[in-house]
């Protein structure tokens, strides 16, 4: 005897994406834009994921202006990346625990959080490094064409789904060569010799 979704599997051999099998839970045309371009989360939060190296020398250049306490780290990384990096509180807390053991910075309790400060040795690291480790994460991604480039995708998707859902048959396929012949335009871009 089968659970549903080995039936569903057994019945629709291929489908992968959860009970309702692939694409049909987001309509024939799959999940919205997704990934960092596209406001998605890409891999490992919005933006992408920095190396454990970068978390590290982004907090200790932080705390060459102010202490702050772990959240607030987090907050001012992802303002000063322009957004293009949001580290975990996965990621920071056990570097400022290790930063810690190693005698770079110290914490007070403070309302019940911690107020995390470099020490002279954490200091002194800390200046001998980049005064902005975050604006390095984004690997010069334009923030201003990201926007751009969102904005003009969720906008066709969402002229799209508005024919999608209220047109007639012949509209829903009128739309569909739309998007089909958009799609095969931008490969040919980059097909273009420049």
């Amino acid at each position: 005897m089968y659970t549903h979704h080995e039936h569903e599997h057994h019945r629709h051999p291929g489908r992968g994406w959860g009970e309702r099998g692939g694409r049909r839970a987001f309509g024939p045309f799959g999940p919205p834009f997704g990934g960092p371009f596209f406001g998605g989360r890409g891999r490992g939060g919005p933006g992408g994921r920095a190396r454990r190296g970068d978390v590290r020398a982004s907090i200790l250049a932080l705390l060459r202006d102010r202490p702050m306490h772990g959240y607030e780290m987090i907050r001012e990384i992802a303002e000063r990346s322009g957004g293009a990096w949001k580290p975990s509180p996965g990621s920071v807390y056990p570097t400022l625990q290790l930063l810690e053991d190693e005698g770079l910075i110290s914490s007070a309790s403070e309302g019940g959080k911690k107020l995390f400060t470099l020490t002279d040795e954490g200091r002194a690291e800390a200046e001998a490094g980049s005064p902005t480790p975050w604006e390095e994460v984004g690997g010069g991604i334009d923030l201003q064409a990201m926007q751009e480039i969102r904005q003009a995708g969720l906008g066709l998707m969402e002229a799209f789904g508005q024919v999608w859902r209220t047109g007639t048959p012949e509209q829903k396929e009128a739309a569909l060569a739309v998007i089909n012949e958009s799609r095969k335009k931008l490969y040919l871009i980059l097909a273009e010799e420049g």
